[in-house]
């Protein structure tokens, strides 16, 4: 059970590690290029949830994230321990809630960097950080989860 929760530290070391980084040795809204123009290093902050939504509200990002990880917590013992794929996703979305979490509570805003241009649709993608990648595929990873799992259900009805 221990690794479980070394997955959800290490995001959360390596979320917190980054923004103090680009924080320290970038100015706000400096870019530095890495594979221009797909990948970038954009200094930004956003004071809201996903794409700057419910800007302002953090009083609602602190009820949420609390639900949220007292949720992702209670699952995991119930459920998660019992399937590795399960208990990653949810260790996974676990450090992601909790990196930003820091965020909100000691700077009011979340620190995001990484820009992304996806070149086929010619797509800005919101800038984003460590704990957001984590959250994303936490997300893809239980969707991939409940997939395999209802195949096993039906193969076990047939």
């Amino acid at each position: 059970m221990i690794v479980y929760y070394a997955i959800a530290a290490l995001i959360v070391g390596l979320d917190q590690l980054t923004k103090w980084l680009v924080v320290k040795n970038m100015e706000l809204g400096e870019r530095i290029s890495i594979m221009d123009p797909y990948l970038s290093l954009l200094s930004h902050r956003n004071r809201g949830a996903a794409w700057g939504m419910l800007e302002g509200k953090m009083w609602l990002f602190y009820i949420v994230t609390v639900v949220v990880i007292i949720a992702i917590l209670y699952f995991f013992h119930t459920e998660g321990k019992k399937d590795r794929l399960l208990g990653i996703s949810l260790m996974l979305l676990l450090g992601g809630a909790i990196g930003n979490f820091i965020d909100r509570l000691w700077k009011g805003e979340v620190v995001d960097f990484i820009s992304v241009l996806i070149p086929v649709i010619r797509y800005d993608f919101p800038i984003f950080n460590i704990a957001d990648a984590a959250l994303t595929i936490a997300v893809i990873l239980i969707v991939l989860h409940v997939v395999i799992d209802e195949k096993k259900k039906k193969k076990k009805v047939s």
